[in-house]
């Protein structure tokens, strides 16, 4: 069904057109009824569905909820994009600029040894970003 609707095209863009899809006149009205705060609780429930798929180490049931948690993030992004605010691209680049900027180690001139040397780093960015 998927590749009838899609083709080829990456797994991430068949997502992102399917949630525009559902958010269109023509999808479904009650995706199109819904804001930030209407599906804010969803967030907070799968969080808590994966972190129990986590400590039971059930890989099926982890799949099925990392895709639940994208969902709510990726059903935030078009909402945002809808009303101009920003977009789910934005929300990529930010997320790679700051995965760049905390690892001075491995993108940067810094040398970490060990895993308390890289927590470090993570920490004195996570600092100085605060600060800024």
């Amino acid at each position: 069904m998927l590749d009838s609707l899609y083709g080829n095209l990456p797994m991430w863009d068949k997502l992102l057109r399917l949630m525009a899809r559902l958010r269109s006149p023509e999808g479904c009205p009650w995706d199109r009824e819904q804001t930030h705060l209407s599906i804010r609780e969803n967030l907070g429930e799968e969080c808590g569905e994966l972190l129990e798929a986590i400590d039971a180490g059930d890989d099926a049931m982890m799949r099925e909820e990392l895709g639940d948690v994208l969902l709510q993030v990726v059903f935030h992004a078009r909402i945002a994009e809808e009303e101009g605010r920003f977009t789910v691209d934005d929300v990529l680049e930010g997320l790679c600029e700051k995965l760049i900027r905390r690892h001075p180690h491995v993108f940067g001139g810094a040398r970490a040894e060990n895993t308390e040397e890289a927590l470090r780093f993570w920490k004195e960015a996570k600092a100085r970003e605060a600060d800024a």
